[in-house]
């Protein structure tokens, strides 16, 4: 194994030993937390988030090994739908964090008209709608493939995992994969920033103490943090396939961050 390969089966071990307990933890609270106040815009998020980053995780251990074993080792239709939770996971989470900077930017901004729209039920409107957009896109990306053929043969009895592609499939995926980082990435960064920007002017010129202004500061940065350092890496590998015309080499290296996600979103 590579230096580099070491670097991801650590991350993909440590996203696996924190974002499994993590999460399931996060989402016994939230739960119960529903069950005792009733749900609330942020705990309709929060589960979805946990549902998200849980479908990531469970896959973690089949990452790992492909990371060691430098192959695909599971059947191939296991492909198409590990490569369905790993991208809708990276997506999605996107998604919902900018739903969840929007709902604070809104409650600060506007306390008294939002208080009459913030409902459970409207949070699960978006919620939904955020996945049918997530799942729209990964399924153009299936038709992409010709029926779904992500494993391709690489050597004599081995084979991998969605990255060999033909110049067919490139022809679809490298503007289909330039869109989604437009859509799915930018477009939710900088909504996401604005709010965040937005709410870090509200709170200083407010008349909370010291002390909450510091922790409200605090958390907003932290998960715009969160949104660039785990999201930015792979959606830029997209823009620059996109302007070489070509599958980047390094889009493997580059969707390591986004897996650690899965244990600072918990944290955030």
């Amino acid at each position: 194994l590579s230096v580099f390969d070491w670097i991801s089966l650590t991350v993909y071990s440590i996203t696996f030993l924190l974002g499994l307990p993590a999460n399931i933890l996060v989402f016994f609270i939230y739960v119960r937390k529903a069950r005792k106040r009733g749900a609330t815009p942020n705990v309709v998020y929060a589960i979805n988030l946990c549902f998200s980053n849980l479908a990531l995780v469970a896959w973690m251990p089949v990452k790992a090994a492909e990371t060691v074993l430098q192959i695909w080792m599971l059947p191939e239709l296991f492909c198409p739908i590990y490569n369905f939770f790993l991208f809708a996971s990276l997506y999605g989470s996107g998604l919902l964090l900018t739903a969840v900077a929007v709902g604070r930017y809104l409650s600060i901004a506007f306390p008294i008209s939002y208080k009459l729209y913030r409902r459970a039920r409207t949070s699960c409107l978006v919620s939904v709608l955020l996945w049918a957009i997530v799942c729209l896109h990964l399924s153009l990306a299936l038709v992409a493939e010709k029926g779904a053929n992500f494993v391709q043969p690489l050597q004599r009895n081995t084979s991998t995992c969605y990255e060999n592609f033909t110049e067919e499939q490139l022809e679809v995926l490298i503007p289909l994969r330039l869109e989604m980082a437009l859509v799915l990435f930018l477009v939710p960064l900088l909504i996401s920033a604005f709010c965040t920007l937005r709410c870090l002017a509200l709170v200083r010129r407010s008349c909370l103490p010291p002390g909450s202004k510091r922790r409200v500061l605090a958390m907003e940065l932290s998960a715009l943090f969160v949104f660039v350092v785990c999201y930015a890496p792979y959606n830029v590998s997209h823009v620059v396939g996109f302007v070489l015309n070509e599958n980047v080499l390094w889009r493997r290296e580059a969707i390591i961050s986004s897996s650690c996600n899965v244990f600072l979103e918990p944290v955030v």
